[in-house]
């Protein structure tokens, strides 16, 4: 859906069942699907054997299998699938083609945690899956949501919106996803049932369950192309429609300028390569090996050790009272990564307090009125943004504050070399250090690693994770990045400071002391090439964090900044301030497709775009890469492997590198 420039806001909750009655605090226990006399024998035999599972699991060819359901209420559907997954994985065994299930849910009226809780009370044979399930349960933020879950094979998006729009999204590829529909209460009235949209997007031998049986909803469905058939009541299992596609729906016609669709369609890849092993390169490379891709990740010096070096790194986000691709991916790209960083440190992957910790952080906030409008915004989303005075920002920082702000009760800051390390300790991942200056090539078996006249490996797919060296690459020169010095602090564990339990961000930031110290930073100077630690900006930083802890002054004041130690790192950063995330763009094919748009950059050419076969760029992250990294390596990984995306095609489109050339010809640039 696009939303740009509309006013920011959250989804509305549920409204009390027009059957059973109840408010909005109890609906979720109240309502029909759910009460506990009926609910889970009506989903385990009428949604999972109307789709005949789980035993088309077991007779799948593909690694994955694809969910999709109109509605998620209080997730029994997903938590019985759940339990069923958990049994077919116990009995597959390791052999088992199919490896990972992907359950796509589209609601527009989700409830909060605490009303989950609630529902999910009454189902105590339920209570592990879904004490894990709360653990992950996202915001009410519109948009998808991605929760990876079961040792990451079982992937849930839950889609936050009207299920029309996500249904406009997910066709919007043109491609076919889906293997199994559940069709929730959205489809309760014949008007309801989008039986093109449904067939558009389902694979070859798809089925479908749903408890809405007017004989309209069939004709609806059979009419899409599906072979549809009534079964009656029986017991508390009531009457129920089960379906299966029999004839292939036509794509959609293509309108506009589909750039962002690919011509090409790529083969699931053996093996990947991944040039660039720092935030982005570690997580895009860990993606693909939850897929069950063997990954060879190469780094021309050591892990992290560029711009994901630094001792202490911030998790960032923005709020705006308006929707933009910005504001959106940053809070999209925050809730996922805070998500997997809880995870870590749950299962004891990261240390807690030594190599990162969710302790919150407070962003100091000059302008009083952005404040006062953003106030009652985020009062229906406490968990992830508060304005809060410099009384209240005292008391949950430790250290008294002079200035209100925003306080992200879920941030905080993580060690990033501490974090590749644990991303790349996948047995499928093998890291290739002190490479040196390296190249990539096309191959007979797609791309190719060379460094001088020696190629180092091969991969049917190669993802450029290298921030700035990936201008450097032969035919990406275009590639509009640009390198941001940066010069962060680091102060001696007996500097004082022990009384700051959050992180605080003002013109710079300071994260907790560790037992090591804490950083602080950071300058940002773009185009200085200085790799030197220079006494100034140590200065430099010393003051910017007097100024925001005015308690502090006399004691930063006393420090000589030639005898502390610091760190000197360069960010990748776009235009744009967005990362640039996607398959890369055949620029002499864009020229000659769009090339009408250097006289008219609104006129539509509805032909898609023509890509490198198999190649594709992570990088572009400023000094937000803890943050957004998470998710665009999903992003990329979802493309590969021909998966639902974690984002909406607007977002898709805002991150892609092709968006350059597009705004480069509508300019008459190119």
């Amino acid at each position: 859906m696009k939303r740009d420039n509309l006013p920011w806001q959250t989804m509305a909750g549920p409204v009390s069942d027009p059957v059973y009655g109840g408010n909005a605090d109890s609906v979720a226990v109240d309502n029909g699907p759910f009460r506990q006399d009926n609910g889970l024998p009506k989903v385990r035999n009428g949604l999972l054997a109307g789709n005949r599972l789980p035993e088309r699991w077991a007779q799948h060819r593909l690694a994955h299998f694809v969910i999709a359901a109109t509605g998620f209420d209080a997730g029994l559907d997903f938590l019985l699938t759940w339990q069923a997954w958990r049994a077919h994985r116990a009995n597959a065994g390791a052999n088992a083609t199919l490896r990972r299930l992907h359950y796509l849910a589209m609601e527009p009226r989700p409830l909060s945690r605490a009303q989950l809780a609630r529902a999910a009370a009454a189902w105590p044979e339920l209570a592990t899956l879904a004490s894990e399930l709360l653990a992950q349960y996202p915001s009410p933020l519109p948009g998808p949501h991605r929760l990876l879950l079961d040792e990451d094979s079982l992937v849930l998006d839950l889609w936050w919106c009207d299920v029309g729009q996500a249904l406009d999204d997910l066709c919007h590829s043109r491609k076919t996803l889906v293997d199994a529909w559940y069709l929730g209460s959205s489809a309760a009235t014949p008007d309801s049932v989008p039986g093109a949209k449904l067939a558009r997007l389902s694979r070859s031998g798809a089925t479908l369950a749903t408890f809405a049986t007017t004989g309209t909803i069939a004709e609806t469905l059979g009419t899409a192309g599906f072979s549809v058939q009534s079964l009656p009541a029986n017991g508390p299992i009531p009457e129920r429609l089960c379906g299966k596609l029999t004839i292939a729906a036509p794509p959609m016609p293509l309108s506009g300028t589909p750039w962002d669709i690919s011509q090409q369609a790529v083969p699931q890849p053996l093996r990947a390569l991944v040039i660039g092993a720092g935030l982005a390169g570690c997580h895009s490379a860990a993606a693909l090996a939850r897929r069950g891709i063997p990954v060879t990740l190469l780094e021309r010096g050591e892990l992290a050790g560029e711009a994901s070096g630094n001792g202490q790194g911030a998790l960032y986000t923005r709020v705006s009272h308006r929707h933009s691709p910005v504001t959106d991916f940053a809070l999209a790209s925050f809730a996922h990564a805070v998500r997997q960083y809880r995870r870590a440190f749950r299962r004891g992957d990261l240390q807690q307090g030594e190599q990162g910790a969710l302790c919150g952080s407070f962003h100091q906030v000059a302008d009083a009125e952005q404040l006062k409008r953003m106030a009652p915004l985020l009062a229906a989303v406490p968990e992830l943004a508060q304005v809060v005075d410099a009384a209240t920002a005292s008391t949950l920082l430790g250290v008294k504050q002079d200035h209100d702000g925003y306080w992200f009760p879920d941030s905080g800051w993580m060690q990033p070399a501490a974090l590749c390390r644990q991303l790349v300790k996948h047995p499928l991942i093998t890291l290739h250090s002190n490479c040196g200056s390296l190249q990539i090539q096309s191959a007979a078996q797609g791309w190719a690693a060379v460094s001088g006249s020696h190629t180092i490996a091969t991969a049917d797919i190669a993802v450029l994770a290298g921030g700035t060296t990936c201008t450097g690459f032969s035919g990406l020169e275009w590639l509009p990045l640009r390198p941001v010095r940066g010069q962060t602090t680091w102060l001696p564990p007996d500097a004082g400071f022990t009384a700051l339990r959050a992180v605080l961000c003002h013109t710079g930031y300071v994260c907790p002391p560790i037992a090591a110290g804490q950083c602080i930073g950071a300058t940002f100077d773009p185009g200085d090439t200085d790799p030197q630690l220079r006494n100034s900006d140590q200065t430099y930083n010393l003051r910017q964090l007097a100024g925001a802890v005015p308690a502090w002054a006399d004691n930063l004041e006393t420090m000589t900044a030639a005898r502390l130690d610091g760190r000197v790192g360069w960010r990748c950063a776009s235009p744009d301030y967005l990362p640039l995330v996607g398959p890369v763009p055949d620029r002499t094919a864009f020229a000659l497709t769009y090339g009408a748009l250097r006289e008219d950059a609104r006129c539509d050419i509805p032909i898609p775009g023509t890509y490198l076969p198999g190649l594709y760029v992570n990088t572009g992250h400023g000094s937000r890469g803890l943050t957004s990294t998470p998710l665009t390596a999903e992003l990329i990984a979802s493309q590969i492997c021909e998966e639902p995306l974690p984002l909406e095609p607007e977002l898709v489109r805002a991150l892609s590198p092709a968006r350059f050339l597009i705004r480069d010809l509508g300019r008459k640039r190119l």
